[in-house]
């Protein structure tokens, strides 16, 4: 079964300003918030971790959110897809130092399953706080979107309790603007530049689309990316 999703509201410039004005001043304090900690820490960008999860539709689909069309009239634009496509959901930590992850959510018997609160808490506790032990940096800042997995109130408490105040999170110590997705390397770059590779063999199994992803992301930042999933440990 497919669904047709109707671009006419994309394409709306009065959105367009409304959704700017709604979210610029929260930008702006939070971009002064980090020149300010630039000023005291040169290197201060260099401690942040950006980190997100992405759909990889075995498909090819990409969402919808990602993709706008601007246009002085409606494009009458639709996009067909599969209503219940299988797909990987996909979590890294992106800073100067290099990569964690990529993480793949999967169930106990091994198959892949979409992230709630109770498995990023699990990613959290059981991959992320063990292998941000392993790198020698101090006050490594972690930073989070607005997701409500993120955002539940037993999230926040387990990432204090291991971050402190050096969580940039919506209902965290420094507050992240929503729709501010420029602002990070993730959805700015990498996300972007993996789905642009791993297709291109044209993957028919989810397993295949893991591998593929797993082999763009290696050679990023070499030894510093490696591979952890349920069932799946580090490479040789």
């Amino acid at each position: 079964m497919y669904y047709s999703i109707d671009m006419d509201f994309f394409y709306s410039k009065d959105n367009l300003v409304a959704l700017h004005f709604k979210f610029d001043q929260a930008r702006r304090r939070f971009v002064k918030w980090a020149q300010t900690e630039m000023a005291v820490v040169a290197d201060f960008h260099k401690r942040v971790l950006f980190s997100d999860q992405a759909h990889f539709w075995l498909n090819g689909y990409v969402n919808k959110q990602n993709c706008r069309i601007w246009s002085e009239a409606n494009p009458q634009v639709y996009v067909e897809t599969p209503l219940h496509p299988e797909r990987l959901t996909v979590w890294c930590a992106l800073w100067a130092g290099g990569i964690i992850g990529p993480y793949f959510f999967k169930n106990d018997e091994g198959h892949k399953v979409t992230v709630n609160g109770d498995r990023y808490r699990a990613m959290i506790t059981n991959f992320f706080i063990p292998e941000l032990n392993n790198h020698d940096v101090q006050e490594l800042w972690f930073r989070q979107d607005g997701a409500t997995c993120h955002t539940a109130r037993a999230t926040i408490d387990l990432l204090k309790d291991t971050l402190g105040y050096r969580l940039i999170s919506r209902f965290g110590p420094v507050n992240w603007p929503p729709r501010s997705c420029d602002l990070t390397p993730l959805d700015y770059f990498l996300w972007g530049y993996v789905k642009s590779l791993v297709y291109a063999d044209k993957p028919e199994t989810l397993d295949h689309l893991e591998d593929n992803t797993f082999a763009v992301l290696l050679p990023i930042y070499g030894h510093k990316c490696w591979k952890k999933s349920s069932k799946i440990g580090r490479p040789d």
